[in-house]
Order: structure tokens, then C-alpha cells, then sequence
């Protein structure tokens, strides 16, 4: 199994980011916190300051398996507005992940959800539809190389559909039962 990124910018969510990283290591998966900063240190958009494992200069996205952006205001702007983000994510041939905002925010202008199911923070469908994205309204979006999610409330759900999608439905199902989360199935995701 490759390694997989989470970017973090000033202003991200939170529990959209630390949701994934949690589930992700959870489940036996080489996950990597990244600052698009200089600094190792960010703040969230509730005011939670969290050490990232890398720089984005420290970074060596090489075969990649995952490319995750939390949402947040304004952290889903920040990283739109990093260039260096921008070309990484057009030229990755493995599998992206973006919650709350970062659909519309960060992939739709980028034109990765053209021709794509995808959901996103309510209100932030518009970029999304401009760009050819597929629009849904479910709390997880799940197809083969494209995971998106609609909030906060959704994060658990958005992390074990990763782990379901690398690892398959029995590895998210003991992962999430491990964490007290029953479903049946792992079907809550589309």
C-alpha cells in the first residue's frame, strides 16, 4: 500500500482532518499530515492548532496512493490558492478525496469533478455544476478514484469510505466497529 497526504492550510476543519488521519492509521494506512506552509504548525478554523508530519517542501508525493483535502473556511480557499497544490493534484494518477467545501473549493476549479458524482457543503454546489460535476445530495460520495463528502457530521463515514476503497468493505466494517459505529453495511456511502 502507497502513501496517502492530507493537506492542511490555515482555517482548515478540524474534525474533517483529524477524522481521516485517525480512521486512516486505524486501519493499518500510511497516512502523512502536510502544511502548505513553512510551518509545521496550523491553526483550524476553530482555533485548533495541530503539527503537521511534513511541510509541503518536505513532501515527496511519488506514487501517492491518496490526495485528501479537508474543507474549512478559509482553509478550503488556501488551498486553492496554492499553486503548488493546484499542479499536484491535475497530475495524480491515483485516487482523490476531498470534503465539505474543498469539492467546489479546491477540485471543481480544477475541473477534476467534470463528468463526476460528487457532493459537497450545501452552498457550494455551484462550482461544482459549472465544472460538469454530477451533483448529489448524500452525506458520502463514493466512486473509484473519487471520494467526496458533504460536512463535518459526514467525516467518519467520508474516512471509512477511503478505508473501504484501499482496503475493502470488511476492513472499513471492523474499523468502524471497533470505534462503536454500527452500520450493517458499509452502504451508507454512494
Amino acid at each position: 500500500m502507497h502513501r496517502s497526504f492530507i493537506f492542511l492550510a490555515e482555517g482548515f476543519e478540524e474534525i474533517e482532518a483529524l477524522t481521516v488521519i485517525d480512521v486512516m492509521r486505524r486501519a493499518g494506512m500510511d497516512i502523512k499530515s502536510v502544511s502548505i506552509t513553512d510551518s509545521k504548525l496550523v491553526a483550524g478554523a476553530h482555533g485548533i492548532t495541530v503539527e503537521t508530519d511534513l511541510t509541503f517542501k518536505e513532501a515527496d508525493f511519488s506514487d501517492s496512493e491518496w490526495l485528501i483535502c479537508p474543507g474549512g473556511m478559509p482553509g478550503a480557499s488556501n488551498l486553492h490558492s496554492f499553486n503548488a497544490l493546484s499542479d499536484l493534484l491535475r497530475v495524480h494518477k491515483g485516487k482523490i478525496a476531498a470534503i465539505c467545501a474543498a469539492p467546489g473549493v479546491v477540485l471543481a476549479p480544477l475541473g477534476l469533478l467534470n463528468g463526476k458524482e460528487a457532493t459537497c457543503y450545501p452552498g457550494f454546489e455551484g462550482p461544482c455544476k459549472e465544472n460538469g460535476a454530477i451533483m448529489r445530495d448524500v452525506p458520502v460520495m463514493s466512486t473509484e478514484n473519487l471520494i467526496t463528502g458533504n460536512g463535518p457530521s459526514a467525516a467518519l463515514r467520508f474516512a471509512l469510505a477511503i478505508v473501504a476503497n484501499s482496503m475493502g468493505e470488511n476492513a472499513a466494517q471492523e474499523v468502524g466497529a471497533a470505534m462503536l459505529f454500527y452500520p450493517k453495511s458499509m452502504s451508507f456511502y454512494f
